[in-house]
């Protein structure tokens, strides 16, 4: 890219997390002298990809652009597949766990496909839903395989050295385990010859000269196997230390439950004459109920299921959004998330300063170059309002209500606002409206509506959203609805807009009333407060 002075000099500077990891990648440069820099992020397919795989291919993405912006150094960004580890359990999200239990055990590229289709095992499947969704967001990556790259040859030359640095690895991994592990512990697997299998068995001779290691196989008999070609493979920490060794790894990010190991990895790629990575720890995603999300589990957000309901920069700004802070992941973040990117994304217009374009997020969702806004002030929670009190799933319905409060917009002219109808649609119908319940006013409340529909008839059709707040504000400066600001002036509390929003949406929360009553229109905002006092919105 082409980096003006004044930017690159704002991002030696800037704050902004991505930046802060940069930098500690360019000092490495200019220690090393290296003509390359490799980021790299793992995926292990023992299930679905989930938003979490996802999240570190982006957040990657993000310090790597910020490099970038820093130094011209060429950069890669290597999506790895732990493809060849063995399954050691039946994930709980694939259509017949029967199916696999024959295949406990054996490297997941052996593993028939459970979901059908033309890939011939389970991670080949896993790895191509992977970079699909990568594919889809634009990504510039390459990927790797660990099958491939055992397999291949590729580490053959790594794999000799371990054998020769057998004992030091030993050294680095045994008092990491317990004293039952540590009898039978070895950092090579092999790969059974008569089943197929991953076996965890101990060695009883090694031979670094022919590169080969000797153990007894399931059936007990002794066998001797050349550990390259793909016939063994390194335990899972060894492995990772081995990895960035072979392949000149400069930064690898991951989640908090690797943070212990990493030492460990980072020692056993020093064993093998390689320079530890630079490391960034985020912390993990939580489902609603606070738990860990896995893979093998299906809990938590599909990456599929985000998009169904939002745009795919809502949820790279959910990545963006403080990594190293335990955020849970459920449906209910979504219209937020894509409230925020919009208010982000406006906000970057009038940013002229390159050290605050720098630290708003749509910079690193974008690389640089952010699109221009085109909702026009309409937020997603505003579109689940109208789709909520218009009683539709035809978008066409939705449009005609934008086009009367913006008459200059159309989905032709406007597709993101058009795919946010479609996806306010579809989330209403999956989320809020099955919990919808309204409830009856109060004889209190009652009164007040009364007064605020009679307000409302005072100002003219396609009245500003702001004209028509003044008058909910001024309705609702009443007992029991206000509060006494820090000022000593009286104001509207928020119980006032929580009664509103219970008696005439049925919801606990709602949008800012007068933008939803200039969208919605003056004259059906009173139809809705008729029905309201007449008790035909509370009906069972």
């Amino acid at each position: 890219m082409t980096v003006s002075p004044a930017l690159r000099a704002a991002a030696l500077e800037s704050k902004a997390w991505p930046f802060e990891e940069a930098r500690k990648i360019l000092k490495r440069v200019e220690k090393s002298g290296q003509k390359s820099v490799l980021f790299e992020t793992g995926y292990g397919p023992s299930g679905l990809p989930h938003i979490g795989t996802f999240g570190e291919v982006s957040r990657t993405t993000m310090v790597r652009r910020a490099f970038e912006l820093m130094s011209d150094v060429p950069t890669r960004l290597l999506v790895f597949s732990d493809d060849m580890d063995g399954m050691r359990k039946i994930p709980d999200n694939v259509p017949d766990k029967s199916f696999l239990e024959p295949h406990l055990h054996k490297p997941l590229t052996s593993v028939p496909n459970p979901f059908g289709g033309d890939y011939e095992s389970f991670g080949h499947h896993n790895n191509a839903m992977l970079r699909r969704f990568l594919d889809t967001f634009g990504f510039q990556y390459e990927f790797g395989s660990a099958t491939d790259y055992y397999k291949s040859g590729k580490y053959d030359d790594m794999l000799i050295r371990a054998l020769e640095k057998y004992d030091d690895i030993m050294g680095v991994m045994l008092p990491s385990l317990g004293e039952e592990r540590q009898a039978t512990y070895s950092p090579f697997l092999p790969i059974s010859p008569i089943s197929g299998r991953v076996l965890y068995v101990p060695m009883k001779a090694i031979d670094a000269k022919k590169g080969t290691i000797t153990f007894n196989d399931e059936d007990g008999t002794e066998t001797t196997v050349d550990v390259r070609g793909g016939r063994t493979k390194l335990q899972w920490k060894p492995d990772f230390g081995m990895r960035f060794a072979a392949l000149g790894v400069d930064f690898e990010m991951f989640g908090k439950d690797h943070q212990s190991n990493a030492p460990i990895y980072d020692r056993n790629c020093e064993i093998l004459g390689g320079i530890a990575p630079e490391h960034y720890v985020y912390e993990l995603f939580l489902d609603d109920k606070g738990q860990k999300i896995s893979k093998s589990k299906g809990n938590g957000l599909t990456i599929d299921e985000w998009l169904t309901y939002a745009d795919p920069d809502s949820l790279s700004l959910y990545m963006y959004n403080r990594p190293r802070e335990a955020k849970k992941l459920f449906f209910d973040v979504i219209p937020r998330a894509v409230d925020e990117y919009a208010q982000h994304l406006g906000g970057y217009l009038k940013q002229t300063e390159p050290k605050d374009q720098l630290m708003n997020p749509v910079w690193h969702i974008h690389g640089g170059n952010p699109p221009k806004p085109e909702t026009g002030g309409v937020t997603f929670a505003l579109l689940l309002n109208l789709v909520s009190v218009a009683n539709t799933e035809d978008k066409s319905v939705l449009w005609a209500f934008l086009k009367r409060y913006m008459p200059e917009m159309d989905a032709s002219t406007h597709p993101r606002l058009d795919k946010m109808v479609g996806y306010a649609i579809r989330y209403y119908l999956d989320f809020i409206k099955p919990n919808k319940v309204y409830r009856p006013c109060t004889e209190d409340e009652a009164q007040a509506l009364t007064d605020l529909n009679a307000a409302l008839a005072e100002l003219p059709e396609g009245s500003t959203p702001e004209a028509i707040q003044q008058k909910v504000y001024d309705i609702g400066r009443r007992e029991p609805y206000t509060v006494t600001q820090k000022d000593g002036t009286i104001g509207v509390g928020q119980t006032w807009f929580n009664m509103l929003y219970q008696v005439l949406l049925g919801e606990e929360r709602g949008p800012r009333f007068g933008s939803f009553a200039a969208l919605y229109g003056l004259g059906n905002t009173r139809g809705l407060i008729d029905k309201a006092l007449k008790g035909e919105l509370a009906k069972p």
